[in-house]
């Protein structure tokens, strides 16, 4: 595994997954949240959203978490490894409201600096974002992994699931990492 991309709805645990392999398998870590997001909860445009996919797409080495799946066809192009983090929604939306209430006043290490946690009329919508996407999401992930070339499939439906690909990571890996790659 060199080139990871870990997918899923919001609170599958992408974030989770992509630090502890970042450090399991000595690789760069990249958190499309910072791609999203700048400070202040300012949504990048698309296409800048885009530039900045690109820009991590063309490393060697990488793990990145996250979707924009208009940059699908680029990463799975790239990449050799597709994490699907296929939870139950009401499981994700429980493990959201739970890392807002943890982490509330205060921008979480998969964001950007000025994006603290809160709960106001951005928050319902994005639970609804969670609730309202749950199939069309899917079905984007769903299309890779039927067809994935060259791509192997890791799709993790269940807690457990994810433990267990976990546990068989290996404890740390001697591979360095491209040093040109950056952390987001």
């Amino acid at each position: 595994m060199q080139r990871v991309m870990i997918c899923g709805g919001p609170g599958s645990g992408k974030s989770t997954l992509a630090r502890i392999m970042g450090e399991r398998l000595a690789l760069p870590v990249h958190h499309m949240d910072h791609i999203h997001w700048k400070p202040g909860w300012i949504e990048r445009t698309p296409d800048e959203k885009s530039a900045l996919c690109h820009a991590v797409h063309i490393q060697n080495q990488w793990i990145f978490e996250g979707n924009h799946s208009r940059t699908y066809p680029e990463r799975v192009a790239r990449a050799d490894t597709l994490i699907w983090l296929d939870l139950p929604v009401l499981l994700r939306q429980w493990r959201v409201f739970a890392r807002t209430i943890r982490s509330y006043g205060r921008s979480r290490p998969d964001l950007p600096d000025g994006c603290p946690e809160r709960f106001d009329k951005g928050t319902l919508e994005f639970w609804h974002f969670i609730w309202r996407t749950r199939h069309t999401a899917r079905a984007k992930l769903a299309a890779i992994a039927a067809d994935p070339g060259d791509l192997t499939v890791h799709h993790l439906q269940s807690r457990s699931q994810v433990a267990a690909f976990i546990a068989n990571l290996p404890a740390n890996q001697e591979t360095r990492h491209d040093p040109r790659a950056t952390r987001h």
